[in-house]
């Protein structure tokens, strides 16, 4: 199975392709990026711009690939969303789960329908305000019988079974205005993630995740901001401010054209900068004309609008109530987050609270290159098509999801293979010339895309400096490459 993670940024559409193999393990097979047009600050303000941009990004991932996508997962930004919290109790009969609940054993009576059930129980139950839908219902705590802190209750006896949840809401409009760029584009929406779930989920640990911590991914225009505890987010937050503020800031202080203040944005990024040196700079409408500036009053700036940042974020966490739940502490990624010193300035900040630099988790394929934190929210969509969610939720299209389907239907799927019994047919009729046409058909289509594959490969290999090399080691030195190549065109 191909997956395919679509990251709508306001500065940068990013697209990550990887290949779910039998063993439930992700391989990274293509990327692309694209400058974001017709959005700004997490809002689309142009359809068609906005789509030509997905287009774009997307088609470059599908090209390096070399497959098309079985399923394409999307990212929707935190100025879309709000959240509540509801609890859901249901009452279970003391009789045996039904067939489908397996990991019962020994007469337990709380499976997967009972957890779906309660779950449901406490969706319903949430006060949803006008114009808003559920994006996630995401279940933090359990409690069976009087026996609080459950983890995870399937399994267990018991004829009470209560959940608290933390529900995520978009926005009715802006939910189908982002449906409506992705299809314009050519695209098929399988399902829509939050971003900030998305990278907590490429980012976290496991001791964070249990622990408790928070992740902030700082972009290029917004900053997104999750509470993760007890292997579920209690909070999500949202602030319109990105890296583009601070190429802002030094086009005003140094009066100088937005494209200009960039190029010095990246080359003096560092936040602990003490140097005195002079450098020429093109003047704000009159790029004729060049003016001095001094590194210190570039470090200033930068510094000025970082420290902001990061304090407007630490009081929005103070004002969830729930910064005791981040025993781990602060896990920072995201582009802004490659400032040299915002480690240090973050320390600082959020009171000596233990804080991470995160970068994706590696997976197969993953070269160093691509391990960057601006890629944090489009691989842990990826992740989250390859089953990399929470525990158990209700997603944006309504079904109840849980860790242990996608190593199921995989188990099935191996078992099944070859197994003619295990085919439901339509209206339980045998059709084998119906099902040997089919079969015949797939396995055309599966020799299709190989060819295409290895006819991209080969494409790209023609001529090629790394051709004497191994075949992975090849394929990874082209991929890095050409994502090198997209970075100076982008």
């Amino acid at each position: 199975m191909t997956i395919l993670g679509l990251d709508i940024g306001s500065v940068h559409i990013r697209a990550v392709s990887a290949e779910l193999n039998s063993d439930n393990e992700l391989k990274i097979t293509g990327i692309g990026k694209a400058p974001s047009e017709g959005i700004k600050k997490g809002v689309i303000t142009n359809i068609e711009l906005a789509s030509k941009s997905i287009k774009q990004a997307y088609e470059q991932a599908s090209l390096i690939s070399g497959a098309q996508c079985d399923k394409v997962v999307v990212s929707v930004s935190g100025a879309y969303v709000k959240s509540v919290d509801s609890v859901g109790v249901i009452t279970i009969s003391n009789t045996k789960s039904d067939k489908n609940e397996k990991n019962n054993a020994n007469g337990s009576n709380i499976g997967i329908n009972q957890i779906s059930r309660a779950i449901k129980t406490a969706m319903y139950n949430a006060t949803i305000p006008p114009n808003y839908e559920k994006l996630h219902v995401l279940p933090y705590n359990f409690k069976v019988e009087e026996q609080n802190d459950i983890e995870d209750p399937l399994g267990m006896c018991g004829s009470r079974l209560e959940v608290s949840t933390h529900i995520i809401l978009v926005q009715v409009g802006t939910l189908a205005n982002l449906k409506k760029v992705i299809e314009n584009a050519g695209i098929a929406v399988d399902n829509i993630v939050l971003s900030g779930y998305a990278s907590s989920i490429a980012t976290l640990n496991k001791d964070e995740k249990e622990l408790g911590a928070v992740l902030i991914d700082m972009g290029g225009a917004t900053c997104n901001m999750v509470i993760h505890s007890g292997n579920s987010i209690r909070s999500n937050e949202f602030l319109s401010v990105g890296s583009v503020n601070i190429t802002t800031d030094l086009s005003v202080a140094l009066h100088t054209p937005m494209v200009n203040a960039e190029n010095v944005k990246l080359k003096y990024r560092d936040l602990k900068l003490q140097g005195s040196d002079i450098i020429e700079l093109p003047v704000l409408a009159n790029e004729q004309s060049m003016h001095e500036v001094s590194l210190n009053v570039i470090e200033k700036v930068i510094y000025a609008r970082a420290e902001e940042t990061l304090m407007i974020l630490a009081k929005m966490l103070e004002k969830t109530n729930l910064k005791n739940l981040a025993s781990a502490g602060i896990v920072l990624t995201g582009g802004m987050t490659k400032l040299d010193g915002i480690y240090e300035l973050a320390c600082a900040v959020f009171n000596n609270m233990p804080v991470r630099m995160a970068k994706p988790r590696e997976l197969s394929g993953l070269v160093e290159v691509l391990r960057d934190p601006e890629n944090s929210c489009a691989i842990g969509l990826c992740m989250y098509g390859a089953g990399q969610f929470t525990p158990y939720e209700i997603d944006s299209n309504g079904n109840m999801r849980y860790k242990g389907e996608f190593n199921a239907s995989l188990n099935n799927a191996k078992s099944s293979k070859f197994d003619i019994s295990n085919f439901e047919y339509e209206n339980n009729n045998n059709d084998f010339s119906k099902f040997t046409k089919d079969n015949d058909k797939n396995e055309n289509e599966i020799k299709n895309i190989k060819e295409d594959k290895s006819g991209v490969l080969s494409g790209l290999k023609k001529g090629h400096p790394d051709i004497g090399l191994p075949k992975e080691e090849m394929e990874l030195n082209i991929f890095a490459k050409i994502w090198q190549k997209l970075g100076q065109i982008f």
